[in-house]
């Protein structure tokens, strides 16, 4: 059965479960590096973005709200049409939703070195290798002293080690990374190399979904 990504999100609403609290964690986490941003425009992509909670929220209440230009690309248009109307209520013009595949790299291509990059409920549902990949692209996404933000849940197997040595190796130096314990999956890593070229017309990862990867 396919999941329902509208659906998917009510759990954002319930307190104390593991999206609420992950939601929490990721609007402290990009709060923290906007407060702390180099005054001037920002750049912001989100791949797979859905109704942009992530993201929309903080940068509603955010004095760097009118320094940002957003691009989130989600591929239900029923979670795109929600993010969209959500930025517009919030009176945030530079926020743009595509509705479209944000595995690939030509949605990005005149957005990107991006100052955030956010990879959200992404490595979770698609394959290690595609995960490595994407890690890759990462460096391609983010600009000198940008930051990417991303999740994975910390269940068997527990990937995150491998992702953390992954952006170590692209010129990435960690600044939170969650513990097991924690159990909300959240690591934020700044790009400390030079941002190399886009490769246009590549496509980063398959969503394939965590049902479909534990129970093929």
């Amino acid at each position: 059965m396919t999941k329902d990504w509208y659906a998917w999100h009510a759990d954002y609403d319930q307190p104390g479960s593991g999206l609420h609290r992950r939601l929490t964690e990721l609007w402290d986490r990009i709060r923290e590096v906007l407060d702390h941003a180099p005054a001037g425009p920002l750049r912001v992509i989100s791949l797979c973005a859905g109704q942009g909670r992530d993201l929309i929220p903080v940068l509603a209440t955010h004095s760097r709200r009118d320094d940002v230009t957003a691009r989130l690309v989600e591929l239900d248009p029923r979670n795109a049409e929600v993010a969209r109307k959500a930025a517009a209520e919030a009176g945030l013009c530079g926020v743009e939703v595509v509705v479209g595949d944000a595995a690939l790299t030509d949605r990005y291509a005149d957005l990107v070195p991006a100052d955030l990059v956010l990879v959200c409920g992404v490595f979770g549902n698609i394959a290690e290798a595609d995960i490595r990949t994407t890690v890759r692209h990462c460096a391609a996404l983010c600009a000198t002293g940008g930051t990417v933000f991303w999740t994975r849940h910390r269940r068997e197997p527990d990937l995150v080690p491998a992702i953390c040595d992954w952006f170590a190796e692209e010129g990435f130096t960690p600044v939170a990374v969650s513990s097991p314990a924690d159990g909300v999956g959240v690591g934020v890593h700044r790009f400390t190399g030079a941002p190399r070229p886009l490769e246009p017309g590549v496509t980063m990862f398959e969503f394939v979904g965590h049902d479909h990867l534990t129970h093929p």
